[in-house]
C-alpha cells in the first residue's frame, strides 16, 4: 500500500509550508499544487543558487513528478519565467512537470478588475495582491 502525505496551511499562507514540502519531497513520487495562484510564492537556496517559484512546486528540484491542478489559477508569462528560470538550472520540465489542460487561466481583464475593485473600496480595500487571482477564481466557478 502506497502512502499520501497532506501538507494544508492553517491560515491565508505565510506559515512555512514551503520549507515544510521542500524537506519532504525528497522522498516523494509526486508533489501535487492543488489550488492558488501566483501570489504566493516561495524562494529556495539549492547549492548556493536561489530560486523564486510561485506556481512550479518545489519538488521539481527532486525526483518526484509535479503536478498543477486543475484548481490552480495561471498566469501563462509567471509559468513561462519559472519554466526558463528551471531550464537553465538543467531542470528536466518535459518529463517531472505536468500540468492539467483544465487550469483556469488569468487574463488582463482579471488584473484590471481586480485593481478597479481595490482602488474602489479606498480605505476598506481588502489587501489583494492585485495579480487577479480573485476575479478568475470567480469566473472558474461562475462557468
Amino acid at each position: 500500500m502506497s502512502n499520501s502525505l497532506i501538507v494544508v496551511g492553517a491560515q491565508w499562507g505565510d506559515e512555512g509550508k514551503g520549507k515544510v514540502i521542500d524537506l519532504l519531497t525528497s522522498q516523494a513520487e509526486a508533489v501535487v499544487r492543488f489550488q492558488g495562484g501566483h501570489n504566493a510564492g516561495h524562494t529556495l537556496v539549492i547549492n548556493g543558487q536561489k530560486t523564486v517559484l510561485h506556481l512550479i512546486p518545489s519538488g521539481i528540484f527532486n525526483d518526484a513528478k509535479c503536478i498543477i491542478g486543475n484548481g490552480v489559477v495561471l498566469h501563462i508569462p509567471t509559468l513561462l519565467d519559472e519554466i526558463k528560470s528551471l531550464i537553465t538550472k538543467n531542470i528536466d520540465i518535459d518529463t517531472k512537470l505536468l500540468i492539467s489542460s483544465q487550469c483556469p487561466l488569468i487574463l488582463p481583464t482579471h488584473i484590471l478588475l481586480d485593481d478597479a475593485r481595490e482602488n474602489a473600496l479606498g480605505n476598506q480595500a481588502i489587501g489583494t495582491t492585485g495579480r487577479g487571482i480573485g476575479p478568475a477564481y470567480e469566473d472558474k466557478v461562475a462557468r
